[in-house]
C-alpha cells in the first residue's frame, strides 16, 4: 500500500461528502486537527484494562506507550476499551466470555475506521479471545502481552501463582498448615501486576501467541513491570503503523505450518492442557483444521525443556526471561520448527530466533536433559472418551500412568462440594473420582473444576495426587493425574453421563487410552434410562452460548463463528 487513499480509513474521513464532514468534524471535537489523522493509518489500541483483572492493571499505562509510538511512527492512535476477562473474578468462567470477546473484537474492529489494531491483553482467555476476532476481521493486527508478573516469596519459600495455592492448600486441608502461615501466602502470592507466573494458561498463550507470528520477538516473556515492557509497548507501535502500510494482515501469516510451530513451542515448554481448546478454536477462524490428534502427533517428538512450574520443579517466568525466554527455547527447538513462517516484523519466525542465547541451563534446559522426552500434553481416547481427552503427564505422578480402580462418582459441581470431605465417602488412594456435568454446556461454559480437589481424609493419610477425570478444563497453573476435556460431554450424553459409583475406569496414559469396563449392553440400558438435564440459561448470552457453542474437540467456538468466508465490510452512508 502506498497511497494515502487507499487506506482503510479514507473511507471515513477522505470524501467531501456529508457523512465525511461528520465523522471529520467530531474529531475536531476531541481536539484532533486534520494534520493528526488525514492520510495517516489509523491505529485501533483494543485495550482490556480494568480495575477488577489484576494481570492487566498496567495496560492503562502501556496504551500511552503504545500511542507513541504509533505517534512516532507516523500513524494516528485511538484507544477503544474492550471487555477485560479477569480470570480470578469472574464467575462462573471467563470461558463462558471468551466467544463474546471475540465477537466483539471483531465486531469493534470491522465497525471503526482502523487500518490497524494492537491487542492488548494476556490474562488466559483474553489472547485467544483478541486474535480470534483479529483474525475473523482480518485487518493488520499484532498482539501486545501484558506480561507475567514478578517472583512471589513466602519467608525462604518461591511461591507460584496457582500451583502453590492449591500446594499450601492440601496443606493447610491435612492441618500441616496454620491460618496465620496461610494469611501470609495470601498477602504475598500475587507480587505486582501481570499474569501468573507460571507456565499456566497465560503463559501457555502468550507463546502461543508469539511462535504464530503475533507479536514481536520476545515479546511474551518480559516481566509486566519491566521497563523492557514499556519499551516493548512502544516498539509495537511503531511497527503496527509499517503494518497497516504494508496490509501485513493475519491471513498472511496464519497457515497451519505456523500453528504446527505453536503446538509444537506448547509441547516444549509444558503448557497449559486448555492450549488445546483454544489454538484449535484460533486455527478455525484461519479456514485452518487442527484436530486434538495433531498435538499427540507433535508431543510424541517434542520434548519438554522448559523448566518452569507446574512441570518443572523450580522456576518461574522470571526466570524463564531471564534464561533468555521464548526466543532462546525456539532456538533450541529450531530443528523441529517450520522457520519459513511468516511474522508480524516481516521477517520469517526463523530470522527472528537466529542466534537466541540460552543463559541458563537449569531453565531452559538442553535438549539431552529434558524434563520429558515427550511434550507437556497427551490426548487419550477409549469408550469413555470417543473424541478424546486431555492429561498433562509431566505435571503428574508418574506412578499413576497405568492405573485401574473404581470410580466415585459426582453428579455436579455442587454434589462435589458436599460429599467430597464427608467422613462416609467411601474413596481409596486407588479410587477414581469423576466429575460429571462440568463441560461447555454442564459448567456452564467448560469452567476449571477438573483438578478436583483429594479429599481431606486422604490428605492426612499423605496422599498428593490420585486419578481424577471430567468433562472440565483445570487451570493452566494446577497440575496432578487429572484428565480433561472428555467429550462428548456428559451434558450432551457422553459416555461419562453413565459412569456409576463402582465402575472399574482403566487409564493408561502411555497407550493413550482411558477404558470403563462396562459392556456395551449395560451402557446402552443406561443410556436407555438417562434423561438429559435442562438447559442453564433461558435468556441471553447464556442461552446463545448454550445454543451454538461447539464441544471440547471441536474447540468451543459457536458454530456460526467458523470460518466461512469474509464478512462484507459495513457501508458508509
Amino acid at each position: 500500500m502506498e497511497r494515502s487513499e487507499d487506506l482503510r480509513s479514507h473511507r471515513w474521513f477522505g470524501p467531501d461528502d456529508l457523512r465525511s464532514f461528520g465523522h471529520r468534524s467530531r474529531l475536531k471535537g476531541m481536539g484532533f486537527a486534520d494534520e493528526d489523522y488525514l492520510g495517516k493509518p489509523v491505529i485501533g489500541i483494543l485495550n482490556t484494562w480494568s480495575d477488577l483483572n489484576t494481570c492487566h492493571s498496567h495496560l492503562r499505562e502501556r496504551a500511552e506507550e503504545v500511542k507513541r509510538g504509533v505517534w512516532q511512527a507516523g500513524g494516528f492512535p485511538v484507544e477503544v476499551p474492550v471487555m477485560s476477562l479477569g480470570e480470578m473474578l469472574m464467575k462462573p468462567t471467563t470461558m463462558l466470555y471468551r466467544n463474546l470477546l471475540s465477537m466483539e473484537t471483531e465486531e469493534t474492529i470491522r465497525c471503526h475506521p482502523l487500518d490497524g489494531v494492537v491487542l492488548m491483553g494476556g490474562c488466559d482467555k483474553t489472547t485467544p479471545a483478541l486474535l480470534m476476532g483479529a483474525i475473523s476481521a482480518n485487518i493488520p493486527a499484532i498482539f501486545l502481552p501484558c506480561g507475567p508478573m514478578l517472583i512471589a516469596r513466602w519467608g525462604k519459600e518461591t511461591l507460584g501463582s496457582g500451583s502453590d495455592a492449591w500446594k499450601y492448600w492440601a496443606e493447610r486441608c491435612a492441618g500441616n498448615l496454620d491460618d496465620e502461615s496461610w494469611t501470609q501466602i495470601e498477602n504475598s502470592i500475587a507480587r505486582s501486576p501481570g499474569h501468573c507466573m507460571t507456565m499456566g494458561t497465560a503463559s501457555t498463550m502468550g507463546a502461543i501467541a508469539e511462535t504464530l507470528g503475533m507479536t514481536l520477538p520476545g515479546a511474551s516473556s518480559i516481566p509486566a513491570v519491566l521497563s523492557e515492557h514499556a519499551r516493548m509497548a512502544t516498539s509495537v507501535g511503531r511497527r503496527i503503523v509499517e503494518m497497516a502500510w504494508q496490509d501485513l494482515k493475519p491471513s498472511d501469516i496464519l497457515t497451519a505450518a505456523s500453528f504446527d510451530n505453536a503446538i509444537t513451542a506448547s509441547m516444549a515448554i509444558g503448557g497449559s492442557t486448555n492450549a488445546i481448546v483454544h489454538v484449535i478454536a484460533m486455527a478455525g477462524r484461519a479456514g485452518i483444521k487442527v484436530d486434538p490428534e495433531r498435538f499427540d502427533e507433535l508431543s510424541r517428538r517434542t520434548p519438554v525443556i522448559a523448566n518452569v512450574r507446574p512441570s518443572g520443579k523450580s522456576y518461574l517466568m522470571e526466570d524463564f526471561y531471564n534464561a533468555g525466554g521464548l526466543k532462546a527455547l525456539l532456538w533450541q527447538l529450531r530443528d523441529r520448527l517450520h522457520p519459513d513462517c511468516a511474522t508480524v516484523t516481516g521477517k520469517t519466525l526463523g530470522e527472528n530466533i537466529a542466534g537466541s542465547e540460552v543463559i541458563d541451563e537449569d531453565v531452559i534446559l538442553p535438549l539431552d536433559k529434558a524434563l520429558s522426552e515427550e511434550g507437556g500434553t497427551f490426548v487419550l481416547k477409549g469408550n469413555l472418551a470417543p473424541n478424546g481427552c486431555v492429561v498433562k503427564p509431566a505435571a503428574a505422578d508418574n506412578r499413576l500412568m497405568r492405573h485401574t480402580g473404581p470410580a466415585v462418582v459426582f453428579e455436579n459441581y455442587p454434589d462435589l462440594k458436599a460429599r467430597l470431605n464427608r467422613d462416609d465417602l467411601d474413596v481409596t488412594p486407588d479410587s477414581v473420582l469423576v466429575l460429571k456435568n462440568a463441560g461447555p454446556l454442564g459448567g456452564p461454559g467448560f469452567p476449571e473444576w477438573g483438578m478436583l480437589p483429594i479429599p481431606n481424609k486422604l490428605l492426612q493419610q499423605g496422599v498428593r495426587d490420585m486419578v481424577r477425570i471430567s468433562d472440565a478444563r483445570m487451570s493452566g497453573t494446577s497440575y496432578g493425574m487429572c484428565i480433561l476435556h472428555v467429550s462428548p460431554e456428559s451434558h450432551v450424553g457422553g459416555p461419562l453421563a453413565f459412569v456409576q459409583d463402582g465402575d472399574l475406569i482403566e487409564l493408561d496414559v502411555p497407550a493413550r487410552r482411558l477404558q470403563l469396563q462396562v459392556s456395551e449392553e449395560e451402557l446402552e440400558r443406561r443410556r436407555a434410562n438417562w434423561t438429559p438435564p435442562e438447559i442453564h440459561y433461558p435468556r441471553g448470552y447464556g442461552q446463545l452460548f448454550s445454543q451454538h457453542v461447539t464441544q471440547a474437540h471441536e474447540g468451543c467456538d459457536f458454530d456460526f463463528l467458523h470460518h466461512g468466508g469474509d464478512t462484507p465490510e459495513p457501508a458508509i452512508h
